[in-house]
């Protein structure tokens, strides 16, 4: 772990603290109606099938390369 990384914790650790429960309760709140939002939960979805297909596509170029044929996981990604 970077010094860097530990600082920044560190940093956010405090000015968490002394914002105090109720600022991360607000925190939390405004976070969850975000991440409930049609658009998106919309965008997530648009974003989740590009990602799916640009996966499935390097599958094949790299199979292509390696001259097999491209490999069929049935791993998938949590939404």
């Amino acid at each position: 772990m970077k010094l860097s990384n530990l600082v920044y914790a560190a940093i956010g650790y405090t000015l968490g603290a002394r914002a105090g429960r109720d600022r991360y309760e607000s925190i939390v709140r405004a976070a969850r109606r975000v991440s409930g939002s049609q658009t998106v939960q919309a965008t997530a979805g648009v974003v989740q099938a590009n990602v799916d297909q640009r996966v499935q596509r390097a599958k094949e170029a790299v199979a292509t390369r390696l001259g097999g044929p491209p490999a069929r996981s049935s791993h998938r990604a949590r939404p």
